[in-house]
């Protein structure tokens, strides 16, 4: 009888067919790979922080500075409009009711004869000063309340939790139609009557946005560190949780301000915003409704400037999400 082989040999004639086997790996060329960027970095420089990091993406975003150019564009035409047009947008004559564009008025006449170039141009500041005061405004509310909810929490998080999804379940609007029918605010309609409705109805969706950037960052280590070393709470909270939560922050405050002044125009468009007498690309769209047919001009002009303003800084929004968020950034 043949004797069968031992594991040992079995073990031989495998490592003997392994060894005999050639196995060819390759190398890529150094210059190929990215070994030769990697120790060229400079490890002694500061690492950057946040914003000196964001700041540097953003000057490579064409997102970012068309939307800058156009806001600045905006904002010099809001604050210096007797530059841009050299009528006056008051100045109406019923013999130019309707009339075309002519040398010195090239978009024409409302049909109460004013110059729709010039009341597009002095519309500016009406509609850019109601989106910037009421950014300003609902930033203090809503980054109050829901910083203090955020940080301290129970039941401070749970009072203010509650009372920002009572306004939050209110649209923004129709809150604002109603707030607006008041006697208080009816007979004294102006830009601060828009601006305090908006406020009251549009700072919950802040809050929630402060309240989940200080609930990630208030047991951070560095905050950690700060108390140990001494420094109290409500000191902690304002010298290091909320700098390190105002990046979301700043991006909605940024959207947001577009969408209140899309809702400036759109009270007033509805005839319950800013008083006719005030000159707005809401009051403009609504007087020209009865010119759509034979002259759409006088309405496409101011809903025009209006949703380039809105654009420019939803544009905004979004390239500071990408440079302020490091897992959104496109690669």
């Amino acid at each position: 009888m043949s004797e069968n082989p031992t594991p040992n040999k079995d073990l031989n004639l495998r490592q003997g067919k392994t060894s005999s086997r050639v196995i060819e790996h390759f190398v890529a060329p150094l210059e190929e790979t990215p070994l030769a960027a990697i120790d060229n970095v400079d490890e002694t420089s500061a690492p950057l922080s946040l914003w000196a990091d964001a700041w540097r993406n953003l000057r490579k975003q064409p997102l970012f500075i068309i939307s800058v150019l156009l806001i600045l564009v905006v904002f010099v035409v809001a604050i210096f409009p007797q530059f841009f047009a050299h009528v006056s947008p008051s100045s109406c004559s019923l013999a130019d009711s309707a009339e075309g564009a002519r040398p010195g008025h090239p978009l024409g006449f409302t049909l109460q004869g004013c110059d729709v170039y010039s009341r597009v141009i002095y519309g500016t500041r009406a509609s850019l000063t109601v989106g910037i005061f009421t950014t300003i405004g609902v930033l203090i509310i809503g980054g109050i309340m829901g910083a203090l909810a955020g940080y301290y929490g129970g039941w401070l998080d749970i009072i203010l939790a509650r009372l920002g999804d009572v306004f939050f379940a209110l649209p923004l609007i129709l809150g604002a139609i109603v707030i607006n029918q008041l006697p208080s605010f009816r007979d004294n309609r102006s830009v601060w009557t828009v601006v305090v409705a908006l406020v009251i109805f549009g700072w919950p969706q802040i809050a929630r946005i402060t309240r989940g950037a200080v609930i990630e960052n208030r047991n951070a280590d560095f905050v950690t560190a700060s108390k140990a070393l001494g420094l109290s709470r409500f000191a902690a909270l304002l010298r290091h949780v909320l700098p390190n939560s105002l990046a979301p922050i700043i991006v909605v405050a940024s959207i947001s301000l577009g969408t209140f002044i899309v809702a400036e125009a759109t009270l007033s468009f509805l005839g319950i915003g800013l008083p006719p007498t005030d000159i707005s690309w809401g009051n403009d769209i609504a007087n020209a409704q009865p010119q759509v047919r034979n002259n759409p001009g006088v309405l496409l002009w101011p809903a025009v400037a209006l949703s380039i303003t809105v654009l420019s800084f939803i544009m905004l929004g979004d390239a500071l999400r990408d440079a302020l968020d490091p897992k959104a950034r496109k690669r």
